[in-house]
């Protein structure tokens, strides 16, 4: 048994010290937002915030999370109310929508490390993988997260 910080809510879980963090959001404490896609940490969809860091869940191992809080999609907002969620909807960026969860948490990490970043800052750190190819209209999302037009 260990205890975990998910969106504020203390959990206590069985589960082995190394298996992945995104298999605990996803399987026992059903918080499925999280996708699963490459399983090796390359594909980010898998992204969560872990002490307001993006990280890759699936090569966290829950063990070494110690008193790390982990935010989730869920976590953002009960009600879509986030500045990115409210951006990403108005800039319509998902296709599929398979990867956007990640994405949106890998961007809120970037906003709150840099407020206004420019278009190279924002490819830089959002090495997210989106098969539909929608990164223009992710960094447009930013831009209107962070207060600018784009």
């Amino acid at each position: 048994m260990m205890k975990i910080t998910v969106n504020g809510t203390d959990h206590t879980v069985a589960v082995e010290e190394d298996t992945p963090l995104l298999w605990v959001l996803r399987d026992t404490l059903d918080l499925t937002g999280t996708k699963y896609g490459c399983g090796i940490a390359a594909c980010g969809a898998c992204t969560v915030l872990i002490d307001g860091v993006p990280q890759r869940s699936c090569a966290v191992p829950v063990g070494t999370l110690g008193t790390a809080a982990v935010t989730t999609i869920e976590g953002l907002s009960p009600d879509r109310g986030n500045p990115l969620q409210k951006a990403w909807i108005a800039a319509d960026v998902p296709q599929c929508g398979y990867c956007q969860s990640g994405m949106i948490m890998a961007a809120v990490g970037l906003l709150r490390a840099n407020p206004k970043p420019s278009d190279p800052e924002i490819d830089a750190a959002i090495a997210n993988i989106c098969r539909c190819g929608t990164y223009p209209r992710v960094r447009q999302a930013i831009h209107l997260a962070a207060g600018g037009q784009s």
